[in-house]
């Protein structure tokens, strides 16, 4: 550990062109590749690359040669199988899979905790042929070579019932089963006999296995069996066989609900079952059904046979090394194959297909598991050693990137799939039996069991409980808000869901699924009555939602393409989206009469050079966005002018300020930016308290944060970068930020899940000379998440500064400011925010009053200083704050009174329209508590 420590720390110091001298260490002077023995590798390293000390290169030579060795991952080149020797791709094979994040993620991944076995009491005297999972009943089914059925509780593996499956074709005492495989769209299971046949038994009929359907005539045994049904068309299914003969056949079913063959005679008993011969299959006289084969394997036995839907595909595996693994691809249009074949050296008992990682794996008899790329034919991916007997079964993990492998010798191996490594190892605890025992491998990841098979003896593994940490969503959030009229937090993911949470205990309160289809939210606003929700997905809409989660209005933002929406800013007048072009996408609140909008004209025209990311609002009419390239444009909001642009370097560009060009040395193709030299703008806010009076003195009224950690103040009024600050290593990307109420903290959030909170009260507030580099004060930093934060929101909750953050981890955490988390929203344990707890600070609230007293009117621009405690957060004066230029509420003599320009609002027959001193029209409604106050 200590030398992956040290090792890991070397290569953390090392930047790109570091690498790029290490390269050329491994090339002679002609230029061709070459192998550095220890001494050579030490001695050019340290002259050529420095960094770390000889001990420090010596420990990473000898780290490469130990993990090729144990991997058998060396090149096959003579200069390397040298013992002692390593060449450049050796090297970066072991950094990409030894010091990657994702690998030492994994490292610590949970490995299963096993329960002692427990074997159960079993009735079956032959050795068990398949073990079936019935997801309709949640039971398990096992049948064993003689044709004995046994049917077990889900809950703690018990025995509930055995039958004997009937075939009239032989006597019972020749009856040998091959393989079982459940159909679950039809509710029937299918059995293949030595007899070679398939039965097809119905399992709805109490359980009594009334045969319906018999296949007869196969020139061979059927061996093995696969059944693949199409989620969205249950009606379509596909029933693959494999046989003795070495070919496998498919059988697609095109009306599997109404029958899954035709019936060609009226049977002569009603109890008796329909008769389907081969060659009618063959020749197409069942129009719901037809065949597709192949003799890729001949002579040798088809072990196992996998219908692969993604992908439309049949995989096969055999003991022939030639044709040890077997595809047939369906081609497009027609009912041909394409046939590919894999070569292993003794091959195959068994193979087990990731859906996620498209990886097949098979279990040599030559002791190895191979990872295969299914369109690679010449060589696998890799090669997992480690057992010291043929491989009989192996499973993947599909919610892991884990695998399950099982050997003659009675060792059960773990893998990790990223690292290829085997992270865990049983064995000494499966019972003696003979050398030729049948072994059969069934994980049931839900349940977390394992079921395995010793001939006759079925043996039970469960998994201690995993303690899982607190998810809020099933998938990673996208993006949180927080609702003041309602008290209540808003959430969204990548998998289109939102979730609603009262922010009193972490309480959900109700969730809506399928927002944007399978497509991800990738943005989400409320209005300034904050009774409507408008969500950016990913499919290129915005959609509008009430309170009670009906889709008011779509939004044709990308006009009908899908496009990447980074934000969503709603003002008076209009609404603009943006994030994946170099001008504005806007919607005039005219324009929401039809529930399909389409965008107007953004008088502006384009001005950026990089995608719009983001931007900001202040009243009376500044309006401001960022884009990837790092430039900030101040526009007029009313004219939808260009004013100034603002750059981080523009001192080095000249003195020109006002709009003209700029060099684009530094941007790559299409104005996007060097990915080394990130200086993409994310976030934009205005910071409150700094009217545009305080900004015309010089000072900062302005912060943008994004690529490489940093943070920028400035002036936007004097087009002038004030300061700027890292806040977070360079190494980690862009970040996120947010600005509280009061304009005291600055919260900013990196990849790793690490919240820093900053005072800026005072940060830039009066001009210097030159850009200020001092860090701001740092309060403090924590870290409520393990992966990414997506999204940070602070808001004044009762007399309570919270911090909503949100994350890849799958959850929302609340926090305190300047910094105490809360918990997460979901947890079990609901908290309480009643008890006494950090209140908002009073007297920072009047010092802040009173440090920009006279500087400005609020109404003449800037924000106004945050309120006292009587006044009400949820409806800012609309006249004063951003939010306010959104369509907001404005309270008129004794009623609360709404303008029809208001975000669709539905007109009830409490409500009486009223005219203002404006001339504007309002819709004037009584005072009233909500019934409903769960939000959306």
């Amino acid at each position: 550990m200590g030398t992956r420590m040290e090792v890991a720390q070397l290569e953390s110091r090392m930047n790109t062109e570091d690498y790029r001298k290490l390269q050329s260490l491994f090339l002679d002077t002609s230029g061709e590749s070459q192998s550095l023995s220890r001494t050579e590798f030490i001695d050019l390293a340290c002259t050529s690359v420095g960094r770390g000390s000889k001990e420090e290169y010596g420990l990473l030579f000898d780290s490469v040669v130990v993990t090729q060795e144990h991997r058998g991952l060396l090149l096959d080149s003579d200069a390397v199988k040298e013992e002692g020797r390593v060449d450049w791709g050796g090297l970066c094979s072991f950094l990409l899979l030894e010091l990657s994040d994702k690998v030492k993620n994994t490292r610590t991944s949970n490995v299963p905790c096993w329960k002692p076995p427990r074997t159960l009491t079993c009735p079956h005297r032959d050795p068990i042929q398949k073990v079936l999972y019935l997801q309709s009943s949640g039971q398990y089914l096992t049948v064993c070579k003689g044709g004995t059925v046994g049917l077990w509780a889900g809950e703690d593996v018990s025995l509930l019932h055995t039958h004997r499956l009937q075939n009239s074709t032989v006597r019972p005492k020749d009856l040998w089963v091959t393989d079982v495989v459940l159909l679950p769209n039809v509710h029937k299971v299918a059995v293949s006999f030595t007899s070679k046949e398939v039965c097809f038994y119905d399992i709805l009929s109490k359980l009594d296995f009334s045969c319906k359907y018999k296949l007869q005539g196969l020139k061979f045994t059927p061996w093995c069996l696969d059944y693949w049904v199409d989620l969205s068309h249950p009606d379509q299914a596909v029933l693959t066989i494999g046989d003795t003969g070495g070919q496998v056949s498919a059988l697609y079913f095109t009306s599997a609900q109404i029958s899954l063959f035709e019936r060609l005679s009226l049977r002569t008993n009603s109890d008796s079952a329909d008769i389907i011969l081969w060659d009618d299959l063959v020749k197409g006289k069942h129009r719901s059904c037809y065949t597709v084969t192949h003799r890729a394997h001949e002579p040798a036995w088809v072990r196992k046979v996998r219908h692969l839907g993604s992908l439309e595909a049949f995989v096969s595996c055999s003991t022939r090394a030639q044709s040890s693994m077997v595809i047939g691809w369906m081609e497009k249009g027609s009912r041909s194959l394409r046939v590919t074949s894999f070569f292993t050296k003794r091959g195959v008992w068994d193979m087990d297909y990731h859906r996620g990682l498209n990886l097949i794996a098979t279990a040599g008899v030559d002791h190895q598991v191979l990872l295969w790329n299914p369109y690679v034919t010449s060589e696998p991916v890799c090669v997992l050693s480690g057992h010291a007997n043929p491989i009989t079964a192996v499973r993947f993990m599909q919610t892991k990137q884990q695998l399950l492998s099982y050997s003659k010798d009675k060792v059960l191996c773990l893998w990790d799939v990223s690292s290829q490594l085997c992270v865990h190892r049983l064995e000494g605890v499966f019972p003696k039996t003979q050398e030729d025992t049948h072994t059969l491998l069934f994980l049931h990841e839900e349940h977390q069991l394992l079921l395995l098979s010793f001939n006759s003896l079925l043996l039970l593994l469960e998994t201690m409980k995993e303690e899982k940490r607190t998810n809020s969503h099933e998938h990673p959030v996208t993006c949180v808000l927080y609702n003041s009229r309602f008290r209540q937090v808003v959430s969204s993911d990548s998998a289109s869901t939102v979730i609603c949470w009262l922010a009193d205990t972490g309480q959900k309160v109700k969730q809506i699924c399928g927002c944007h289809g399978n497509a991800e939210i990738s943005a989400m606003a409320l209005d300034g009555t904050q009774t409507r929700l408008f969500t950016a997905g990913t499919d290129g809409e915005v959609k509008v939602w009430n309170l009670n989660g009906r889709c008011l209005h779509r939004m044709n933002a990308g006009l009908g393409r899908a496009v990447e929406i980074s934000q969503v800013l709603l003002l008076k007048r209009s609404i603009l989206v943006m994030g994946w072009e170099r001008m504005l996408t806007v919607f005039r609140l005219h324009s929401f009469s039809q529930s399909f909008v389409e965008p107007s004209e953004w008088k502006g025209g384009v001005q950026h050079r990089g995608d719009v990311l983001c931007a900001a609002f202040q009243p009376p009419q500044t309006l401001v966005t960022g884009s990837y390239d790092g430039e900030i444009i101040v526009w007029n909001n009313s004219t939808e002018k260009a004013l100034r642009k603002l750059r981080p370097h523009a001192e080095r560009e000249g003195d020109n300020k006002q709009l003209g060009h700029f060099p684009d040395s530094h941007l790559g193709v299409s104005g996007k930016e060097n990915s080394e030299n990130c200086i993409a703008v994310t976030r934009l806010f205005f910071l409150p308290g700094r009217t545009s009076v305080a900004a015309a003195t010089g000072g900062a009224d302005l912060v943008s944060c994004g690529g490489s950690g940093v943070v920028r103040f400035w002036n936007s009024l004097r087009s002038r970068l004030v300061g700027q600050f890292t806040a977070h290593n360079r190494d980690l990307g862009s970040i996120v930020m947010t600005v509280s109420p009061c304009g005291k903290h600055l919260v900013t959030a990196d990849r790793e899940g690490t919240l820093k909170t900053w005072d800026i009260q005072h940060y830039c507030l009066k001009p210097a000379d030159g850009v200020t580099k001092e860090l701001p004060k740092l309060l403090n930093s924590f870290r409520p998440h393990l992966d990414r934060v997506t999204h940070l929101e602070t808001c004044i909750h009762g007399d309570r500064l919270l911090l909503l953050s949100a994350s890849s981890d799958c959850s929302v955490a609340l926090s305190y400011l300047p910094g105490d988390t809360i918990g997460l929203f979901g947890q079990e344990e609901l908290w309480c925010l009643e008890r006494p707890g950090r209140l908002h600070p009073q007297q920072e609230t009047e010092q802040q009053q009173r440090d920009h007293k006279g500087q400005g009117d609020p109404k003449q621009g800037g924000e106004r200083s945050p309120p006292a405690p009587s006044e009400t957060y949820a409806d800012p004066d609309p006249d004063t704050s951003a939010e306010s230029e959104e369509v907001g509420m404005k309270d008129k003599e004794a009623g609360r009174k709404e303008p029809l320009s208001n975000f669709f609002p539905c007109i009830t027959p409490e409500q009486t329209p009223s005219a203002d001193e404006d001339g504007e029209i309002w819709l004037k409604t009584p005072e009233k508590k909500f019934a409903d106050t769960t939000g959306l």
